[in-house]
């Protein structure tokens, strides 16, 4: 990894995302930072610059709307000329503020699965390129994807949950589906150039969707900041590609994640849905 890696992390203006970046900024890294609230985005970037640490450059993009999201992966090439670490962080929990009802994206697609999931899917396969260059002799770039240990079968007959939905389905749906996504792409992907690997950063930490939902929280959130940060710097885990961690423990994902043919159909499926060609054609 570069002395002063050149990070994106999304959902950085609380919670995990905003912690994390405090950290990695400690660290001397190089922050671009997601948020969809531009004022929010602009009060983490002054706070960090007040730290002693380098100004984070801000990115806005709602993730519910896949053309943001497009957007979203163009600003962030034309802000750099390589990306070494993608934290895909950003995400809606199972009820509130966003509600138990089933609802849906910009695109019409399940809001959980849309920004939980295709959001990062979209992101990830359009900042590839600059990945790619930011290959260095002392160690390959770095995907990760801030999933969780509740994890839902994917029904591929009925992936939008326009039956039996519930939060719960819909939002270990999705994070189960991230882990298929970074499965996947770490066999497309030489452990060489880019690795990819998810995990399950603590459970029930105090962010927004904990207390939203007022429940006590079990885990420390500077529990899960240390497992994050881990998975995006730590020389321990290089060259290690396409696995799970519970916190800081490689774990077992749901059945589905070791199936080929879902992470096959999946994949297919997110190239329909997010209206892109097949990047490894």
């Amino acid at each position: 990894m570069r002395e002063q890696p050149v990070i994106l992390i999304t959902g950085a203006t609380d919670g995990l995302g905003r912690a994390l970046a405090d950290r990695l900024a400690s660290r001397g890294a190089r922050l671009i930072l997601h948020g969809r609230d531009a004022e929010r985005l602009a009060t983490v970037a002054d706070e960090i610059a007040a730290s002693g640490a380098e100004r984070p450059r801000a990115v806005l993009a709602d993730l519910a709307d896949l053309r943001q999201v497009a957007q979203l992966a163009e600003d962030v090439a034309g802000m750099t000329d390589r990306l070494d670490v993608l934290v895909n962080n950003a995400g809606v929990g199972s009820g509130e503020p966003t509600g138990r009802e089933r609802s849906t994206s910009a695109d019409g697609y399940e809001l959980r699965f849309a920004v939980n999931y295709l959001a990062g899917f979209r992101l990830t396969l359009g900042l590839l390129p600059r990945m790619r260059a930011a290959r260095a002799a002392d160690g390959p770039a770095r995907i990760v994807m801030v999933a969780s240990g509740r994890q839902h079968a994917l029904d591929f007959g009925d992936l939008m949950l326009t039956h039996g939905y519930t939060g719960q389905r819909a939002y270990g749906q999705s994070k189960l589906a991230q882990i298929m996504f970074g499965v996947e792409l770490a066999h497309r992907l030489p452990a060489s150039e880019i690795t990819v690997n998810s995990l399950h950063p603590a459970s029930l930490m105090p962010t927004k969707i904990v207390l939203d939902e007022h429940v006590t929280s079990i885990d420390s959130l500077e529990s899960g900041v240390d497992a994050t940060a881990r998975l995006a710097v730590d020389p321990a885990v290089d060259g290690k590609t396409g696995r799970f961690y519970d916190r800081q423990r490689e774990a077992e994902p749901h059945e589905q994640a070791n199936d080929p043919v879902a992470r096959r159909e999946l994949w297919l499926r997110s190239l329909e849905l997010t209206r892109i060609p097949e990047p490894f054609a």
